[in-house]
């Protein structure tokens, strides 16, 4: 395993801006300096933007849970992100995503097996990160199922996960035990 670029800041090393953003997420429903958030506090005014648009996206998104989930699921494995996709394959578990649709997303594959909420997450997210875009098509269906306000957080929430993912991989962020979940796409 290649060693992380952006190990721990010494505590004492800290700058006023650093800490009070480190306090801040250390105080909130994270609870920790987890996943990219040791990397960010390199730049505290990025952190501190960040970790608001993710709380947002993680905890105060209009889409379900287990949805939500997925979206960050394919995020991760659009950028084959470990850490990221090791830290939410659990959550969107709990949340109450099948099983067999994360394996498929692992895989690279489309599950077979998605309700018409779940295909149009699936759709519009694989659209999104792919080509930069999403068709009418996608469009409609997800606005049709979870309205505007769920058009957008979806987009935010393949934006966001995309960020922290590419800060996972820049970072080289290990994953506990150093199982990779993702295997490399064709």
């Amino acid at each position: 395993m290649e060693a992380e670029r952006f190990p721990a800041l010494d505590e004492a090393a800290l700058n006023g801006e650093q800490r009070r953003v480190r306090d801040a997420i250390l105080a909130g429903p994270r609870g920790g300096m987890r996943g990219p958030f040791k990397a960010l506090l390199r730049s505290p005014g990025l952190f501190d933007t960040a970790q608001l648009l993710g709380a947002h996206i993680r905890f105060h998104s209009s889409l379900p849970p287990a949805l939500n989930e997925m979206a960050i699921l394919l995020t991760a494995r659009h950028w084959t992100a470990q850490f990221e996709w090791y830290a939410h394959h659990k959550l969107a578990m709990q949340a109450g995503l099948a099983p067999a649709i994360a394996a498929a997303i692992a895989l690279g594959q489309r599950p077979e097996a998605m309700s018409e909420e779940e295909a149009a997450v699936h759709d519009f997210v694989v659209a999104l990160l792919r080509t930069g875009a999403v068709s009418d098509a996608a469009f409609a269906a997800v606005r049709a199922r979870f309205g505007e306000a769920g058009v957008v957080d979806l987009i935010g929430a393949a934006g966001y996960y995309s960020l922290v993912s590419m800060v996972l991989n820049v970072d080289r962020t290990p994953v506990p035990g150093g199982e990779l979940p993702l295997q490399p796409l064709a």
